[in-house]
C-alpha cells in the first residue's frame, strides 16, 4: 500500500538490485508507485526481484548487465526509454568490497572497486542525464559510505572511490539544479552480503536493509532535497556535511608555515563554520579575510615566540 509519497508514472533504475539493498530500494520504490528496472549482474536475481514487484501488483523489468559495461549500461537506458518513455529516479546502488590495508593492497583490486562503485556510477548517470534534462526532471542518488566519509581500516579503495560519489554529487547537483535533477548521496548501514563477513550476527541485528530503503523513497521523491549525504541505518537518519571553519589569515610572512604549525587548533576551531554553497566560496572567503584585516597578518591569537 502506497502512504504519502506517490512515485505513479515515474521510473526508476536500481542497480545492484538482485538482492540486499537494492532488492529492497526496488521493492519500496514500487511499493510506492514507480516502474522500476531491477539491475544486476544475475539475470535470474534480477528477474526474481522484477517478479516479486510484478506479483505484489507493480510495473517491473528485469535487465542483467555490469555498470562497468558502459555500452551495455547505455543500452539499457535507451531499452528503458523506449519502452516507458523515460527514466526519471536512478539509484546507483552496485558495489564490491576487496578489502586489504594499503600496504597489502594489489593496485588492480584498488582500480576495479573505483570501477566499479565511481565509474559505473558515471556510466548510469551519464547515460541518463540528457533524457532527464530534456524532460526538467531527474533524482539521482548516489551511495556513498562512512568508510569514505570518516575512514575505515583496511578499506582505502572503496572509501575513494565512496568519496568521490560526494564530490561527483556535490557538482552535478549544482549543474543540474535549472533541469530540476536533484542529487543527494545515501550512507547506509545494512547487513548484506557484503558486509556479512565484516561483523558478527550479534552486530548485524537490527541493521535490516528495509529500515534504509525509506531515506531512498525520500531521496526519489518529487520534494527530494539536493546536495544532501543521508545517513541511514537501524531506523535513524542523519545528514553529514562537509564544511569549512573560519580559520585565520597569516599573509605573506616568512614564518607563515611556522604560524600555520603553532595555530592548528584556531585554524580548525568549529565555531561559525559552515557548509559551502559551492567550491568558490573558498577563494572568496580568503580573498576577504585578507580585505577584512586590510592586508595585516591576523595577530588576534599570536603564536609564540
Amino acid at each position: 500500500m502506497r502512504v504519502g509519497i506517490d512515485l505513479r508514472g515515474r521510473v526508476a533504475i536500481v542497480t545492484g538490485a538482485g538482492g540486499g539493498l537494492g532488492r529492497s530500494h526496488a521493492l519500496a520504490l514500487a511499493r510506492h508507485g514507480a516502474r522500476v528496472v531491477v539491475n544486476d549482474l544475475s539475470a535470474p536475481a534480477c528477474e526474481a526481484v522484477a517478479g516479486e514487484i510484478i506479483a505484489g501488483g507493480g510495473e517491473a523489468l528485469a535487465w542483467a548487465c555490469s555498470v562497468t559495461d558502459r555500452a551495455g549500461v547505455f543500452a539499457m537506458v535507451e531499452g528503458v526509454v523506449e519502452r516507458w518513455g523515460a527514466v526519471d529516479i536512478l539509484v546507483n546502488n552496485a558495489g564490491i568490497l576487496r578489502d586489504r590495508t594499503f600496504a597489502n593492497m594489489d593496485l588492480d583490486d584498488f582500480a576495479l572497486v573505483l570501477d566499479v562503485h565511481l565509474m559505473g556510477s558515471v556510466n548510469l548517470t551519464k547515460a541518463a542525464w540528457p533524457h532527464m534534462r530534456r524532460n526538467g526532471y531527474g533524482r539521482v542518488i548516489f551511495t556513498t559510505s562512512s568508510s569514505g566519509l570518516y575512514g575505515n581500516f583496511g578499506q582505502s579503495n572503496y572509501g575513494a572511490a565512496k568519496m568521490a560519489l560526494v564530490g561527483l554529487m556535490q557538482t552535478l547537483a549544482l549543474e543540474g539544479r535549472k533541469h530540476d535533477i536533484r542529487v543527494n548521496c545515501l550512507a547506509p548501514s545494512a547487513a548484506t552480503r557484503m558486509t556479512e563477513t565484516l561483523y558478527s550476527p550479534e552486530d548485524l541485528k537490527g541493521l535490516g536493509a528495509e529500515l534504509v530503503s525509506p531515506g531512498v523513497v525520500a531521496l526519489a521523491s518529487e520534494n527530494a532535497p539536493t546536495r544532501t549525504i543521508l545517513l541511514a541505518g537501524s531506523g535513524a537518519f542523519e545528514q553529514a556535511h562537509v564544511t569549512m571553519t573560519r580559520g585565520v589569515f597569516i599573509g605573506d610572512r616568512p614564518d607563515a608555515a611556522e604560524r600555520i604549525e603553532a595555530l592548528w587548533e584556531r585554524i580548525g576551531a568549529r565555531e561559525d563554520e559552515r557548509v559551502p554553497e559551492e567550491g568558490s566560496a573558498q577563494y572568496t572567503h580568503e580573498v576577504g579575510q585578507r580585505s577584512r584585516v586590510g592586508g595585516s597578518v591576523d595577530l588576534a591569537a599570536p603564536a609564540e615566540g
